[in-house]
């Protein structure tokens, strides 16, 4: 694929760190002065719980790159997908109080909820999650539970109400009513990287499908509460959120600054319409986020404790929707 690369060895290449929550990424960088001097590398099989079928999720990515919100795609099969590397940081936390970072991530959501690639199926994000997910929390929490230490195997029993009707209800109530958007639908500052430009990109659209358009700026501080390096197990917390209307409020308003709307009346119904979807919404990063551990939780590709973190966040969907 790159002819410039036949004449190297592997002693001429550089390897980050693989990472990944739910596959496994890996940066690619040359030492020697070649084009393309990196790629990223994404390994796609072997990845149960995708939300789209390959077909779908391919011309997602490629619709993506041909608008210039995904990296370019050289390369594109079952097994992997080579893009061009980005050369900057992931965001941190901290970095989603600057309002310079709000205003650029509005904007790339912005232009993201005007596409559609084709072949997205019709369902929205949280029905394809209890359908395909639920059935995977479902294998693990009941069929292989006993690989777990004896307190995950009590959590396992308690995690089982997660792919209940009871709790599909729960999720149903808040949804906002309305039309379905294609989303980015993981917008946490993993996911959005700061180029050594000053740009802002998304990445890894892996769950993107419909959803309603709030959810990604619900998602955006979903991390924002987790406190890692405990010194007791599991060795993380789920704590308080750090953000709250006035974070949400900028980011509302410089996504409808792309918006064309007739005056300041209607501007101010969308902003107070969009604030209390996203409102509603913040609670559903927690269910997200559960049903997702629960399929990595045997054979994790990071070093965390799934069982704990699924159970930590799915108490904390429960007893926000009783708030």
């Amino acid at each position: 694929m790159f002819p410039e690369w036949a004449e190297l060895s592997v002693a001429d290449f550089e390897f980050d760190d693989p990472r990944g929550f739910s596959s496994f990424t890996m940066g690619i960088r040359s030492t020697k002065p070649v084009q393309p001097a990196a790629v990223l590398y994404r390994r796609l099989e072997g990845k149960d719980n995708a939300i789209l079928d390959y077909a779908t999720e391919k011309e997602v990515f490629l619709t993506l790159g041909s608008n210039d919100i995904a990296a370019r795609c050289y390369h594109y099969d079952k097994s992997c997908r080579i893009e061009a590397f980005y050369h900057g940081r992931s965001l941190q936390a901290r970095d989603l109080f600057e309002p310079e970072n709000l205003r650029q991530i509005a904007n790339q959501l912005f232009r993201l909820h005007q596409l559609r690639p084709a072949g997205l199926p019709q369902q929205g994000l949280f029905d394809l999650l209890h359908l395909k997910w639920g059935r995977l929390a479902r294998r693990v929490l009941e069929r292989q539970a006993t690989a777990f230490p004896a307190n995950e195997q009590a959590m396992c029993g308690e995690l089982r109400a997660i792919y209940s009707e009871a709790t599909r209800d729960k999720v149903r109530q808040c949804l906002p009513v309305g039309e379905l958007t294609f989303c980015h639908n993981d917008t946490y500052h993993g996911n959005i990287m700061k180029l050594d430009d000053g740009r802002i990109k998304l990445v890894d659209f892996e769950f993107s499908c419909l959803n309603h358009k709030a959810y990604d700026f619900a998602s955006l501080f979903a991390e924002t509460v987790m406190r890692h390096g405990l010194t007791e197990y599991p060795y993380f917390r789920i704590d308080e959120p750090e953000f709250g209307d006035h974070e949400l409020g900028l980011l509302i308003n410089y996504y409808l600054d792309n918006a064309a709307l007739a005056d300041p009346e209607q501007r101010a119904a969308e902003f107070e319409n969009l604030l209390g979807e996203t409102r509603r919404m913040l609670i559903l990063s927690d269910y997200k986020y559960a049903m997702a551990a629960l399929p990595l939780a045997v054979n994790p590709i990071q070093k965390i404790r799934f069982i704990p973190y699924a159970h930590q966040r799915f108490n904390k969907f429960l007893s926000a929707c009783e708030q």
